[in-house]
């Protein structure tokens, strides 16, 4: 029983922000590190985004986990860096942001609702041309 608290307390220590929140901090220079698969990436990606792809393979039979993630990560960002944390939908990116944290950087942020969610809050926040 202890276990299922202390799961769920490491679920709730992940530091996670919203797509409004997002742009804002993309528009001050943080960066966006995209979890996604190489292939979803160079259908569209955020500005500036980096992809350092969570699974290496996704099938029926299960999921092949990047063993090099975090060392790819660590390429590019450094351990007070602050930068989001992104997928699809917001799931695949809470397990890469708990990895990075696990791993000993301080400021990452994983983006509810992931890149569907960033793309809403864009299309809401241009002005409707008439």
């Amino acid at each position: 029983m202890a276990s299922a608290v202390t799961s769920r307390e490491k679920e709730q220590a992940i530091p996670t922000i919203d797509a409004d929140q997002a742009h804002a901090l993309l528009s001050s220079g943080h960066g966006y590190v995209d979890v996604r698969m190489r292939e979803d990436f160079d259908k569209a990606h955020a500005p500036g985004a980096r992809n350092v792809p969570y699974y290496l393979s996704v099938t029926p039979q299960g999921k092949e986990k990047n063993p090099h993630f975090v060392e790819e990560v660590a390429a590019f960002c450094g351990k007070d860096d602050v930068f989001i944390v992104a997928c699809n939908t917001g799931n695949r990116s809470r397990f890469a942001t708990a990895d990075l944290l696990n791993a000993g950087f301080k400021n990452v942020r994983n983006l509810q609702g992931g890149y569907r969610s960033f793309l809403q809050s864009a299309n809401q926040q241009r002005p409707q041309q008439q």
